[in-house]
């Protein structure tokens, strides 16, 4: 049992060069074709997928036709003075938020968007 998870962890780190070598020699060593060694290619970019990124920028790419009500709406969402969000505005594209949480991230951009914003995530 511990040879088979030993196995397991050795596939999920391979790199995509190691997994196309094991393909080719799946196929000219043991006669399995690339279909099969495919599937070994997902479990291989499994362990890539798994560092999801954890930290966002909400990034005002342009203020739409309410300028004004994205200014106060800037200003209330990062706690800067009313100048301060109004420079932001105008400098667009400019962050809004860096280094939040995707659940944060997501729901500033709906804000902003619902206001009239465009509004990208990074």
């Amino acid at each position: 049992m511990s040879d088979l998870k030993n196995l397991a962890e050795t596939l999920v780190n391979l790199t995509v060069k190691d997994v196309n070598e094991l393909a080719t020699i799946l196929k000219d060593e043991y006669g399995i074709e690339p279909a099969a060694a495919a599937v070994v290619m997902a479990a291989g970019g499994a362990g890539e997928a798994a560092e999801e990124k954890t930290e966002f920028d909400v990034i005002l790419k342009s203020a739409g036709a309410s300028k004004l009500a994205i200014v106060k709406l800037v200003k209330d969402l990062t706690g800067a003075g009313l100048k301060e969000a109004k420079d932001i505005v105008d400098g667009a594209p400019a962050p809004i938020k860096e280094g939040i949480s995707k659940d944060e991230a997501e729901a500033l951009k709906k804000q902003l968007e619902e206001a009239g914003a465009e509004v990208e995530l990074k």
